[in-house]
C-alpha cells in the first residue's frame, strides 16, 4: 500500500483515481487493447456500420464514460474499465481514420503520435513535476492522464500496423515481437530502470501486443490463426474482462486509498 498524500483541489475530497499496478492490471489491458482491435473490425467492417460512422458511435459513447469517470471521487473499476476499452477503440479508430480514410503512411502516424506523446508527457510533467500514476489525485493530472492514454493507443495501433507491414510475419509470429520487448523492459525495471518510464514503456508495448492476438484469434486459419472472427474474439475477451472487473470490484485488490484535502 502507498502512503497517504494531501493535494489540494477544487471543493470535494479525492483519492487516487486510477487502479494499482498488479498482474491485474495487466491483463485487462491486454485484453481492452484485443476488444480496441477486434470490436472495431467487427462493427466497422462485418456490421457495415463504415469507418466515420463507427467512430462517431464510439467517440460519443467514451464522451459518456469520460463524464461519469470524471464526476466519481474515487477508483471505481467498473467506470474505469469500461472507459479504457472504450478509448481502446477510438484510439484504433484513430489511427485507422488517418490509414484508411486518408491515406497516411503508417510510418508518419507513428511519428507524429510519438512527437504528440512527447508533447504530452513534457506539459504534464511541467505543470505537476511527475508522471507518476499513483497520484491522479487532481483533475488536471486525470485530464493528462486520460489524454496520454489515448496517445498511446493510437501510437501503439500505428506502431504495429507498420511493424506488420515492414515484416509481413504471420498473425501468430507477431505476437513475439511486442511479447519481447515488454520482457526487456520488465527487466531493466528488475535491473533498477525507472518504474515511471518503466510503467509507460509496457503501456505502449501491450497496445500492439493486444492487438496482435486479437488477430491471431480472429484471422482464417489458412491465415495462421485460430479462426474465432472478431465477433467471438470481442465476446470472449469483454466477458473475461467483466469476470476480472467484478472480481476486483468484491475485492478491492487494486485500490489504492490517497486521501486529498478539501479546499472550498
Amino acid at each position: 500500500m502507498t502512503t497517504t498524500s494531501q493535494v489540494r483541489t477544487r471543493g470535494r475530497l479525492m483519492l487516487n483515481k486510477v487502479p494499482e499496478v498488479t498482474v491485474y492490471f495487466w491483463i485487462i489491458k491486454i485484453l481492452c487493447t484485443t476488444v480496441g482491435e477486434s470490436f472495431a473490425d467487427y462493427i466497422n467492417e462485418t456490421l457495415g456500420f463504415g469507418l466515420t460512422n463507427t467512430t462517431l458511435a464510439f467517440s460519443a459513447a467514451l464522451v459518456v464514460a469520460m463524464v461519469l469517470q470524471f464526476r466519481l471521487n474515487r477508483y471505481v473499476p467498473s467506470v474505469y474499465w469500461l472507459t479504457v476499452v472504450l478509448i481502446s477503440v477510438v484510439g484504433t479508430l484513430l489511427t485507422d481514420n488517418l490509414t484508411d480514410a486518408r491515406g497516411v503512411p503508417l510510418w508518419l502516424s507513428t511519428t507524429v503520435f510519438s512527437v504528440l506523446l512527447a508533447l504530452v508527457f513534457g506539459i504534464w510533467y511541467a505543470r505537476e513535476r511527475t508522471l507518476s500514476i499513483h497520484s491522479i489525485v487532481t483533475i488536471p493530472r486525470e485530464a493528462f492522464y486520460w489524454l496520454t492514454v489515448l496517445v498511446t493507443f493510437a501510437l501503439g495501433t500505428a506502431t504495429g500496423d507498420w511493424t506488420l507491414e515492414l515484416t509481413g510475419w504471420s498473425p501468430g509470429a507477431s505476437i513475439m515481437l511486442p511479447l519481447g520487448l515488454i520482457a526487456a523492459v520488465l527487466v531493466a525495471w528488475r535491473l533498477g530502470a525507472g518504474p515511471v518510464l518503466s510503467f509507460w514503456l509496457a503501456y505502449i508495448l501491450t497496445r500492439p501486443l493486444g492487438a496482435n492476438i486479437g488477430d491471431y484469434l480472429a484471422s482464417d486459419r489458412s491465415e495462421g490463426g485460430l479462426g474465432l472472427g472478431t465477433f467471438g474474439t470481442s465476446l470472449l475477451f469483454l466477458g473475461t474482462i467483466l469476470g476480472v472487473v467484478v472480481y476486483l470490484t468484491v475485492t478491492e485488490t487494486d485500490r489504492t486509498e490517497r486521501a486529498v484535502a478539501v479546499e472550498a
